[in-house]
Order: structure tokens, then C-alpha cells, then sequence
């Protein structure tokens, strides 16, 4: 894993709309495994996130003019950018052909309304707000992993926490969460 350089978003932006590599280098590195994750997810392929994970990073550098901070961060607009062309190509009748599809049992819900398809996170679902309820370090690395798309060794390497208690203490985070839901279900079901 490339080491990642802490630079200020502003900075960032502004080498990106100037069309500097050393800026598109630091997106990469900074950004590139969450933003698989997210794609990775959608499309439950390898091979598919990894184009698509390109696709998403040609379509940044070509469309940074479009960036407005005023609406989001860049990470915001770069998820954007990737969970839309995943879902497009989810929809994409080559996808379809080749047999790729989406179970009811994978952690993606999808919302239809009239208008458009919009993936729901997970504050629409109320799920951050059980996170939140997590111990700090078990919710950092619940962060981290799941919503951030670090895989267990880079939050080993990157916050010096040794493999094993990164590993015991998601175990738990899961735990916890599963018996928080499990409670929350169950005044569900007494209420209706």
C-alpha cells in the first residue's frame, strides 16, 4: 500500500483543476481503496470494481472543473461519481448477460421510486445511528473499514494498532452492533 499524504482538500482541489500528476498521485493513494470498496460492493466483482475503479479516477481528472465545494467534500463528489457508474453498469445489459447480479442478501439496498434509482446509505437506514452507540475505538474502526473501505491490515499499518487487536476488536464492534440490532428489532416487533 502507497503511504498516504495528509494534504488540505483546498490544496488538493486546486492541483487537480491545474492538471498536476503529484495531485492526481495523492487522490490515488488517498482514495482509491474506499472508493473500490463502495464500487466492489455494488458490483460484487473484482475484475469489474478494478475498471470501474479506473473508469471512476478518468472521470474525476476529466471532470474536476465541475467539482463545487460548495455542495459536499471531494470525497462526497468522487463516492458520487463511483457509486453512479457502478450502478449504471449494474443496470448495463453486458452486466446482465454475464450473469453478474445482485442477491437480496448483500449489504446494498436499493430504494425505487418513479423517478430514479438512488442507493440508500447507511444514515437513511438508521444504522449510523447504532455506530454511534459503539465504544470510540470500536466505532473509528467500524468507520474505517466499512464505510471508509480500509481493509484490516491498512488500519493496522496506518494507525499502528497491531493486526490481531484490529481484528478482535471488529469481531466485537460486529457483537455489539448484531445485539443493538437485535434489541432494537425486538421493540419493533412488540410495538407492531
Amino acid at each position: 500500500m502507497a503511504r498516504r499524504i495528509s494534504i488540505a482538500e483546498e490544496e488538493l482541489v486546486s492541483l487537480l483543476k491545474n492538471k498536476d500528476q503529484k495531485g492526481f498521485n495523492v487522490l490515488y493513494n488517498n482514495y482509491s481503496g474506499a472508493l473500490f470498496g463502495v464500487i466492489n460492493k455494488i458490483v460484487q466483482s473484482d475484475d469489474d470494481a478494478n475498471d470501474l475503479l479506473q473508469d471512476t479516477f478518468l472521470k474525476i481528472w476529466r471532470n474536476i472543473d465541475n467539482y463545487d465545494s460548495s455542495k459536499g467534500s471531494i470525497f462526497t463528489w468522487m463516492m458520487n461519481i463511483a457509486r453512479n457508474l457502478s450502478i449504471d453498469k449494474v443496470r448495463s445489459a453486458d452486466f446482465r448477460d454475464s450473469s453478474q447480479t445482485i442477491s437480496m442478501e448483500q449489504n446494498i439496498i436499493y430504494q425505487i421510486d418513479s423517478e430514479h434509482q438512488t442507493m440508500m446509505d447507511v444514515d437513511s437506514i438508521g444504522l449510523r445511528k447504532v455506530v454511534d452507540n459503539l465504544k470510540p475505538e470500536y466505532r473509528q474502526l467500524i468507520e474505517l473499514v466499512y464505510y471508509q473501505g480500509y481493509t484490516q491490515a491498512e488500519v493496522s499499518e496506518e494507525y499502528g494498532i497491531p493486526l490481531g487487536t484490529v481484528k478482535t476488536r471488529i469481531k466485537a464492534a460486529v457483537g455489539s452492533l448484531r445485539a443493538m440490532l437485535s434489541g432494537l428489532w425486538l421493540i419493533v416487533t412488540i410495538l407492531f
